[in-house]
């Protein structure tokens, strides 16, 4: 049945009483978080897994322009009830700062625009426009948690399939090893981008095609199984391929582009597989019975934008307090080093963002680099410094191993896929304990940020100092660590005793 045309202000005129609270709760939530919305588009130009972030603003509109025939008649009153849901999503920002987790900033963001456009806009009217509205969420660059999973998944499914076909092979982390060669089952190999890309299309296909929730949730849960068991498939029927035509190398070759196709592919099968179970337009939302147009009114936006604005406020109060503390840093030079100043016990002034001391040991072999921050210092800070210092940071993929000495922890990055790996060896002491990077890390050091405390966190990163193969620098790290086994505790008696 053709969609009767109407004029134009017969939909949005009911948007005119919101359209001052909602202009002011933007602009005060875009300058409130204008970091997180950087931080999202810079994400979207830099991954290949995200690159759809520039399309979901357009996509959202044009789902609000199919439903515009529920909004006729409908007329955007303050709903201000929505307006305590601010409070709470201020806190769970604030404790995202605190814990450096980026995404869990943005999706707080995201989560105080959805509470401005029920505060403005009303229950009634908010429920109309609630699926291009929550289509925004894709605007996060969420999901990068899930890399180590998908790959485990990854390296599991692949172990399993060549266990099924009788095919030999022996698998050591994510690498496995055919008589026909070697492959290495990598972060970009994990399926994230077929995954996020997957659900954001399954999204707005169950929009346009579903008008009942159940129907929709299903397709989207059926977005997100399908392509993890799709990527699984792909990389065991890589190894296959190896196998069969006798090179691993072969089989590799070009295999990103054979991933998309492939995964076209399954986006083609979702599409027919949901086709049978489309819902007529028709089954949407009846239009509102129309209301006379209410007084604009402008306070729920500055309020929300208010609200929003509390967090950021104490976490720059914080932040100032942190930059202002600085840390006096000095220790002596390891056994068997010399520091790349010349002075026998270098001494620096930590200030926000840290500072190095240098060290060549072994005979100029090994290069000792500290990092020193203040004891307040959020711990996204402490963690990009680590990476930076170690390659991970732009790094395509990385492998991190144990090693005996600990805390210390081999780290190989690359580049590129090709690419030779880079070795190191870190560990990270915060006021004298040893922590490894994760959750843990990221409480306590949040914490610390808030009340301060005695010692800091310091970084030690050990590389060769010349470029030399992934064995022989693995070999140098090992061995200069079983030469040195009481470097771990001076550098943690160095950091508890901070100030």
């Amino acid at each position: 049945m053709k969609q009767r045309s109407m004029p134009p202000s017969a939909w949005w005129a009911g948007f005119r009483p919101a359209a001052p609270a909602l202009t002011a709760g933007l602009a005060l939530l875009a300058l409130t978080f204008y970091r997180e919305g950087a931080a999202a588009v810079a994400t979207w130009w830099e991954s290949t897994a995200y690159n759809h972030g520039f399309l979901v603003l357009p996509i959202a509109f044009w789902l609000l322009w199919e439903r515009r025939a529920m909004l006729v008649g409908a007329v955007a009153r303050p709903w201000p009830p929505a307006l305590l849901a601010a409070l709470p999503l201020a806190v769970m920002w604030f404790a995202a700062e605190r814990l450096g987790i980026m995404e869990g900033r943005q999706l707080a963001a995201m989560a105080l625009a959805q509470v401005l456009l029920a505060a403005t806009l009303g229950r009634d009217f908010y429920r109309r426009l609630l699926w291009p509205a929550l289509y925004l969420f894709f605007l996060v660059p969420f999901g990068g948690f899930l890399v180590p999973a998908l790959q485990n998944f990854t390296l599991d499914f692949i172990n399993h399939g060549l266990d099924l076909l009788g095919i030999p092979h022996f698998s050591d982390g994510f690498s496995i090893e055919i008589p026909e060669g070697k492959f290495y089952v990598a972060e970009a190999c994990a399926g994230l981008r077929f995954l996020v890309a997957s659900i954001a299309f399954g999204t707005l296909y169950a929009g346009v095609m579903y008008r009942s929730t159940g129907r929709r949730l299903v397709f989207v849960l059926a977005s997100l199984i399908v392509p993890v068991l799709a990527n699984g498939m792909r990389a065991l029927g890589i190894v296959v391929l190896g196998h069969v035509i006798g090179s691993a190398r072969a089989a590799t070759a070009d295999h990103l582009i054979y991933g998309w196709g492939f995964f076209a592919f399954v986006t083609f099968v979702l599409i027919l597989g949901g086709l049978p179970f489309r819902e007529p337009i028709a089954g949407g939302v009846a239009p509102a019975a129309s209301e006379p147009v209410r007084r604009s009114v402008i306070w729920p936006g500055v309020a929300l934008g208010l609200l929003a604005l509390a967090a950021p406020l104490a976490a720059l109060a914080l932040d100032r307090t942190a930059a202002a503390a600085g840390v006096r840093f000095a220790v002596a030079a390891p056994t068997g080093c010399i520091a790349t100043s010349g002075e026998a016990r270098p001494a620096l002034l930590a200030a926000a963002n840290g500072a190095a001391l240098g060290f060549l040991c072994a005979g100029g072999e090994i290069r000792v680099t500290l990092a020193v921050l203040p004891a307040r210092t959020e711990p996204g800070l402490v963690l990009r410094v680590m990476r930076v210092l170690t390659g991970e940071a732009g790094a395509d993929d990385a492998v991190i191993s144990p090693l005996p000495s600990k805390p210390w922890r081999l780290i190989a990055t690359r580049a590129e896929t090709e690419a030779p790996f880079r070795v190191t060896a870190a560990a990270l002491w915060i006021a004298g304990a040893p922590t490894r990077p994760g959750f843990g890390l990221r409480l306590r050091q949040g914490l610390r940020s808030l009340r301060g405390g005695a010692g800091v966190p310091l970084i030690a990163v050990l590389a060769p100092d010349h470029a030399v193969g992934e064995d022989e620098a693995a070999s140098r790290l090992r061995a200069f660590l079983a030469s040195a086994p009481d470097l771990a505790a001076d550098l943690a008696e160095a950091s508890a005793a901070a100030r």
